[in-house]
């Protein structure tokens, strides 16, 4: 397990912690940052709904929020919230595992920490161009494991 790393999960779906402790782990190499404190939420969509309207006074669920804390792009100390609700309709939408889906949230909060934005389409780009590929480049970290259980 690493430290400084919590999962937690308010789902019904079972998640692999050891697993996304090992991404975090692969992908604090390849990203080049450390972890003071990180923290990611499983969540189900009523709570991301909550904390989208009350900390982005945005009236809708989203599939990731997160809050970075740190000063510092390459020490993470920040949350992510992750909604299972909206990861699962993505998966049907995007037509990939859940466990994929959950894969690129992942990335996707973690390059948030390290300081990537999707605000505008030049910056959205470039971020997804960056996301794809370590998706992509880490694939084989589920090959024969499961993310979740039991949906």
């Amino acid at each position: 397990m690493m430290k400084g790393l919590t999962v937690m999960n308010q789902s019904k779906i079972r998640i692999n912690k050891f697993l996304i402790h090992s991404i975090v782990y692969r992908l604090k190499k390849e990203l080049n940052f450390q972890v003071d404190f990180l923290q990611i939420n499983f969540v189900i969509s009523g709570y991301i709904l909550r904390l989208n309207n009350e900390y982005l006074s945005h009236n809708f669920t989203t599939d990731i929020i997160t809050f970075n804390y740190s000063e510092e792009s390459y020490k993470f100390d920040g949350e992510i919230f992750i909604s299972i609700n909206d990861a699962l309709k993505n998966a049907k939408r995007y037509k990939v595992s859940l466990d994929v889906e959950l894969l690129r949230l992942i990335i996707h909060g973690l390059l948030h920490l390290r300081g990537y934005d999707d605000i505008n389409e030049a910056d959205r780009k470039i971020m997804k161009k960056k996301e794809d590929f370590l998706v992509n480049k880490n694939l084989d970290l589920l090959k024969g494991k499961n993310l979740t259980y039991d949906y």
